[in-house]
């Protein structure tokens, strides 16, 4: 999916119609293996030792391919800069795409 460097559209803040410019709104950080509730740190502490039925922290059953992630792309946050107050907002979700660029288009003479 192909997008403009700058697009017109409506400023919340200004409240008019000004040039604004677009980029990519990035994932956030990876959580870490040990974070809570995870079932690493769980058995750092010791859970699922012992005798009887494990329940969570028990052998889990093999991934069917049925059950496998099926999604290969994600929805792209689109992130609207204004260029008079450099506000942003409008970060909505996007088309799912494998790849979103960011073209330039410059004006023929």
């Amino acid at each position: 999916m192909k997008l403009p460097k700058k697009i017109k559209r409506y400023c919340p803040y200004c409240k008019k119609h000004t040039e604004h410019k677009i980029s990519l709104v990035s994932t956030g950080g990876k959580r870490s293996a040990l974070k809570h509730g995870s079932i690493e740190r769980a058995k750092k502490r010791g859970r699922g030792r012992g005798l009887g039925n494990k329940g969570k922290w028990g052998s889990k059953p093999a991934v069917t391919k049925w059950k496998r992630k099926t999604k290969s792309t994600k929805k792209t946050n689109i992130l609207y800069t204004c260029q008079e107050c450099k506000k942003s907002h409008g970060q909505k979700k996007g088309k799912r795409t494998g790849k979103v660029q960011i073209e330039n288009k410059e004006k023929k003479k």
